[in-house]
């Protein structure tokens, strides 16, 4: 990863990793097989280090990633208005990585387990009839970070 030009905004690794934890979506760049930019915002979770997500089995995201898995991944945090200057403050985790499908059974239950906890808590009792209708049709793909920073501007 590039060194950061605002130093002052730099934070640590378990600030960005921090940030990924709580973000509401990710935003995956990729390359499409024309060599053309694609980004597309995801629900993603982090279980160690790595990124899950799901998608269909097929579709643009699935091609871009057998055409060149390496991926740029965007996670916003907090942000606020300021109200009284043309700023924002935000904090944010920008993650480079490596994305393929999982194809284990086991982690892929696990992944899309570790998505629901996040973003559907409240309905887990239905998580193993739900993910018996869709497993067959619903891919789910791994990011592994291989670098990942954080940058935040705090308002004052």
């Amino acid at each position: 990863m590039r060194p950061m030009r605002r130093k002052d905004r730099e934070m640590p690794r378990e600030f960005a990793l921090a940030v990924a934890d709580k973000c509401e979506w990710t935003t995956v760049s990729f390359v499409t097989p024309e060599g053309e930019p694609y980004a597309v915002p995801v629900s993603a979770v982090r279980v160690g280090e790595s990124l899950y997500f799901h998608s269909a089995r097929e579709g643009r995201k699935a091609e871009c990633i057998a055409a060149c898995p390496k991926v740029h991944a965007v996670c916003v945090g907090d942000v606020e208005r300021s109200r009284d200057k043309f700023t924002t403050g935000y904090e944010c985790a920008m993650i480079e990585g490596v994305c393929r499908e999982v194809t284990d059974e086991a982690e892929k239950l696990r992944a899309l387990r570790a998505i629901s906890e996040k973003y559907t808590p409240g309905i887990m009792s239905r998580f193993d009839e739900a993910v018996r209708a869709s497993l067959p049709r619903t891919a789910v793909f791994r990011i592994d970070i291989e670098n990942i920073s954080g940058k935040a501007k705090i308002l004052k």
